[in-house]
């Protein structure tokens, strides 16, 4: 390796997975284009049932909650975890493929039950944040098989992770930045353990699964953000932006991180769980902490957007998700500073964010298509689609905040949203409509990966 390259480097992509690592890679996408399909089946009925107009044909208040259980924990916990895998496996050796595939079967599983318990009776829906709950034995069983697999799926990456290597380069920096993920992973399931082993006598209920998911739900957010720099850096190299950054300085970000999920276990060591203190310290670790490596990278992914003018055509939808996800999680970050009470500002906050999230995935799976040995999405219509879900989450986004400026509650749905005034049903209606456009590019987007997937057939 040069010193020039030591020093300042371009290339921010991954290594190619082994054959072994390929098939995991191949499994978790699997699983969490999956999810996406089963969560936007409710994603549609949920949007209508909060449509102006539309919502008096949709009298199923209950069914909204039903729906919005399980779409919350498909779209974003098992999709995001799912992806998680991704990463993590193709950065993985070849080494203890049974472990791995273990956790692969457990988390398949834990879906499929999850996605079935509504059909068998699983109702009386907690709306808890982060990891809202069905009330119901089947369900439990469900997400108790997902989170073992995760737990596996954890505990492999920590022991069998490619390493970082010895002079610090660009894809090394990469590597450390995904091996900083699982680190805070680990300290997510200690924290929900913690959790669990400190609940107070009093918390029954939605305030048990309240308490029970409030450290690791807001610990899991460090990993996406963690993840999400990552693969803006593999997108912006490989939709041909110069991103001239030592290294080290990458590794220095990734550390900053880290560093506010490594104060996660002081929480518990300070304050009881459930107290004022507790749930206090988590939100300030989360809002204060959660952006500390995102803003100055950013800013250099942006110059060497700028500084490298319009993409090829080929990569063009990789440019496309690469800057609607900078621009989501930063609308997104802002209106997380705006929020005032229990209304839909909270949801437009959260929204921009998850969805930053999850355009950056989107890129990386146009680009990581051919490496897995997959039809490579080209056209118009695939550089198209991040913009549409983009342009669609921005409304919904913006909505939803506009509504919460004038008092519209979340997780309210029909007549119960209380639209009385021009401005609230205003703003719920772009917030509807913006949905609805979100709807059509997520639809489209996994009928190009699904298309692409798909075994060609062979002429004889």
């Amino acid at each position: 390796m040069s010193l020039t390259n030591s020093i300042t480097s371009s290339d921010f992509s991954l290594d190619s997975p082994g054959p072994v690592a390929r098939r995991l890679a191949i499994g978790w996408l699997t699983l969490a284009l999956s999810s996406l399909v089963i969560g936007g089946i409710f994603t549609i009925l949920i949007v209508l049932s909060r449509t102006p107009w539309v919502q008096d044909f949709i009298p199923w208040v209950d069914f909204f909650h039903i729906a919005l259980v399980v779409h919350v924990d498909m779209t974003v916990l098992v999709w995001f975890l799912s992806f998680a895998g991704v990463f993590w496996s193709i950065n993985s050796s070849e080494k203890s493929p049974a472990l791995a595939g273990l956790a692969q079967i457990l988390c398949f599983s834990g879906t499929i039950v999850i996605a079935l318990s509504p059909f068998f009776g699983a109702g009386d829906p907690l709306m808890n944040n982060y990891v809202p709950v069905l009330q119901h034995p089947m369900f439990f069983v469900g997400l108790g098989l997902f989170g073992l697999g995760f737990s596996v799926l954890v505990l492999h990456g920590l022991m069998f992770s490619r390493p970082v290597g010895r002079f610090i380069s660009s894809t090394g920096a990469q590597k450390f930045g995904l091996y900083t993920a699982l680190i805070i992973a680990f300290i997510s399931i200690f924290s929900l353990l913690a959790s669990w082993y400190g609940m107070p006598e009093f918390a029954q209920g939605q305030t048990f699964f309240e308490l029970l998911f409030w450290g690791s739900g807001h610990t899991i957010q460090f990993i996406h953000v963690q993840l999400m720099l990552v693969a803006w850096m593999w997108l912006a190299t490989c939709s041909s932006s110069r991103l001239r950054l030592n290294p080290r300085l990458v590794l220095v970000l990734f550390a900053l991180g880290l560093l506010p999920a490594l104060l996660t276990p002081l929480i518990y060591v300070v304050y009881e769980v459930g107290s004022a203190a507790h749930l206090l310290s988590f939100t300030s670790l989360m809002q204060f902490g959660g952006g500390l490596a995102v803003l100055p990278l950013a800013l250099m992914v942006v110059i060497a957007l700028i500084k490298s003018g319009r993409a090829h055509e080929d990569v063009r939808a990789e440019r496309n998700a690469l800057v609607f996800s900078i621009i989501l999680f930063g609308v997104g970050g802002i209106i997380g500073f705006m929020i005032q009470g229990s209304n839909v500002t909270v949801p437009a906050h959260y929204h921009g964010s998850i969805v930053a999230v999850t355009l950056a995935y989107m890129g990386v799976t146009y680009h990581l298509l051919p490496v897995l040995g997959f039809k490579k999405p080209t056209g118009k219509m695939v550089s198209r689609q991040p913009i549409i879900y983009g342009v669609g989450q921005l409304m919904h986004v913006f909505g939803l905040a506009w509504s919460g400026g004038y008092g519209v509650q979340r997780k309210t749905a029909g007549s119960d949203q209380g639209l009385e005034g021009i401005q609230q049903i205003a703003g719920m209606g772009i917030m509807g409509l913006g949905g609805l456009i979100a709807i059509i590019g997520g639809v489209l987007f996994l009928v190009i990966v699904i298309k692409a997937m798909w075994p060609q057939k062979v002429a004889i």
